[in-house]
């Protein structure tokens, strides 16, 4: 495997080292190639990224990605677009699943769902117009791109418990009745069960009866915010992994931001970032691995060691280590 990692900005420099840790405790053939990309790199060169970081990027199998920091700034173009752009990333991947030794603000734990957010186009699709009275975003959605993020909803419900919720404001945006059709007619010749919902509905819905769901499959801002709306759930956004597909690569980060104002500070919440480690290991095929990374970082918050945004004391440096030494830990005791 060849990796591109890229810490970006902020936090992302702290919490990516750490899941690089747990990936070299794993002491796989993975080779690494670190890539600069971000606002920092903007203020230094006036660019975030390069043709060239693109380049760079196409050629490895896959990115392990920290966060980037993006300024209100017209002539600023959002690295995260360009590169899901570009790579053709169409599929956003973001689990919604209890960890051990934590409670959410609703106190539910018994949820397990997988958001899957189309990822190239909707309102994020970059076609923007901007003048001194009116600004106008253009919300693109195809036939193929709510084709094949169905597809992929449907796929991943086959090997869960085959049930997809289509959430959709088709009531209100004409668009959205050729992404609810798309979704229906992919659902149906997969044999697989299926409902549809209103976002807003599905707002509330999710909040207060996660646990009647397994795959939600919708449009790029509904599933971004939705996404984000149930780190509620889980109890921090440092929690939140992801990972957004092509067909050929893939791109895992944490949910979270650069969190300018922590920076620096060595309290950031690496479990993101290493739970989207654990993502990266299934994607290729490193089943095992990641079952051991899961049960490292259960293992880990159970024994108390969390950092300061989920009510503990533990450093950025000290929650990682303690993943990896259950890591170790698990190995050392394995049969031969």
């Amino acid at each position: 495997m060849k990796l591109a990692v890229v810490e970006g900005d902020g936090i992302g420099r702290e919490v990516i080292p750490e899941a690089v840790k747990v990936l070299d405790a794993l002491s796989l053939p993975i080779e690494k190639v670190h890539v600069e990309i971000g606002y920092e790199k903007w203020e230094k060169t006036g660019y975030a990224i390069t043709d060239e970081d693109l380049e760079t990027l196409k050629k490895c199998d896959c990115i392990l990605f920290g966060a980037v920091t993006t300024p209100p700034d017209p002539e600023y173009k959002s690295v995260l677009l360009t590169i899901r752009k570009e790579l053709d990333m169409y599929a956003n991947i973001r689990p919604v699943k209890p960890l051990a030794g934590i409670t959410g603000v609703t106190g539910k734990s018994d949820f397990n769902y997988v958001i899957v957010r189309e990822n190239t186009e909707g309102l994020y699709s970059g076609i923007e117009e901007i003048h001194d009275d009116v600004a106008y975003t253009t919300r693109v959605v195809s036939r193929k791109g709510s084709k094949r993020v169905a597809e992929y909803a449907c796929k991943l419900a086959k090997m869960r418990n085959n049930n997809v919720t289509i959430v959709h404001k088709s009531n209100v945006m004409k668009s959205d009745k050729l992404f609810l059709d798309e979704c229906q007619q992919t659902a149906e010749s997969g044999d697989v069960n299926y409902n549809d919902t209103l976002v807003d509905a599905m707002a509330y819905y999710l909040i207060t009866y996660p646990e009647r769901y397994d795959v939600v499959v919708t449009t790029n801002l509904f599933g971004d915010i939705l996404s984000d709306m149930s780190a509620a759930h889980i109890g921090s956004m440092g929690l939140m992994p992801s990972a957004n597909i092509g067909d050929e690569q893939a791109f895992f980060e944490p949910v979270h931001g650069s969190a300018p104002d922590i920076a620096g500070e060595k309290i950031a919440n690496p479990v993101a970032a290493i739970l989207s480690v654990k993502m990266l290991l299934q994607w290729y095929g490193y089943n095992n691995e990641a079952s051991l990374v899961e049960r490292s970082v259960n293992y880990t918050l159970n024994q108390g060691i969390k950092t300061p945004d989920l009510g503990g004391e533990s450093t950025t440096e000290e929650l990682g280590q303690a993943v990896i030494d259950s890591i170790n830990s698990q190995v050392e005791t394995e049969p031969e």
